[in-house]
């Protein structure tokens, strides 16, 4: 999976996903969020964390290569595993609690993050190797 953004891109999905943590916290202090308005401000905050997590996925690394490419496409395999075990296991919790109600609609969300966890950890690993085969 080759890179569409440039390299300023993945500090920038960073900062936007720290601002998109801090925000909500924030807005309540201010008391800008209130019962009326909460069920927009959350699916916005889901919106802008999923553009920075984005942002990270497919912006270039400093030594882009081939390895790099490689190590995106693990990170998609490993996030869409975890991923699908994390749903199943939340599935199996609501039904083994009986619970109608609480529906998961970040499950995206949650693959983005994982991707991006799976991607750093991919990298900082190949570095490592890298590191100690000299």
């Amino acid at each position: 999976m080759k890179a569409m953004l440039p390299l300023f891109c993945r500090p920038l999905g960073y900062v936007i996903l720290l601002v998109s943590l801090f925000l909500p916290f924030m807005m309540v202090m201010q008391g800008a969020i209130t019962d009326s308005n909460l069920l927009f401000y959350k699916e916005c905050i889901k919106l802008l964390m999923m553009v920075g997590a984005l942002m990270i996925l497919m912006a270039l690394t400093k030594n882009e290569s081939e390895e790099t490419e490689a190590i995106r496409i693990k990170a998609m395999r490993n996030a869409v595993f975890i991923t699908i075990a994390v749903i199943f296991g939340t599935m199996l919790y609501r039904v083994s609690k009986g619970d109608l109600v609480t529906v998961d609609t970040s499950s995206f969300l949650s693959f983005i993050i994982i991707h991006v966890i799976c991607l750093e950890f991919g990298l900082k690993k190949a570095a490592v190797d890298r590191f100690f085969k000299r």
